[in-house]
């Protein structure tokens, strides 16, 4: 099953060369996850100073810059897996380097026909 883990953390609380650890370890928990065979895709993202959000709203398109809602953690990354089940999407979350101060969401992916097959 494919489970999406969402990577939390506050944008200020890792300093550069932490970030760039941090990279560097979410790569090779990547390549280890490939080598696995359950690595559909991962990154890190922008911080949300570069977000843009849209909204319809009664057939209007409004667009503010800025994250879709102010938190404490923001969303700063991604990992589509295959797992098992979710005691093994929890393993693999527990190995995501900002688990150690951030928060790592998993949610299931749901498969829904007519989309384009990407693997």
């Amino acid at each position: 099953m494919k489970y999406m883990l969402l990577v939390y953390l506050d944008e200020k609380a890792l300093t550069d060369s932490e970030r760039e650890e941090c990279y560097v370890e979410s790569a090779q928990l990547a390549q280890s996850l490939h080598a696995n065979g359950q690595h559909f895709d991962a990154s890190p993202l922008h911080p949300t100073a570069l977000a843009t959000s849209v909204r319809m709203r009664n057939g209007k398109r409004m667009v503010t810059d800025g994250p879709f809602a102010e938190t404490r953690e923001q969303l700063g990354g991604y990992y589509l897996i295959d797992a098992k089940n979710l005691d093994d999407a929890i393993d693999v979350a527990a190995r995501v380097p900002v688990a150690r101060m951030g928060t790592i969401e998993i949610r299931p992916v749901m498969e829904i026909a007519g989309l384009p097959d990407t693997e």
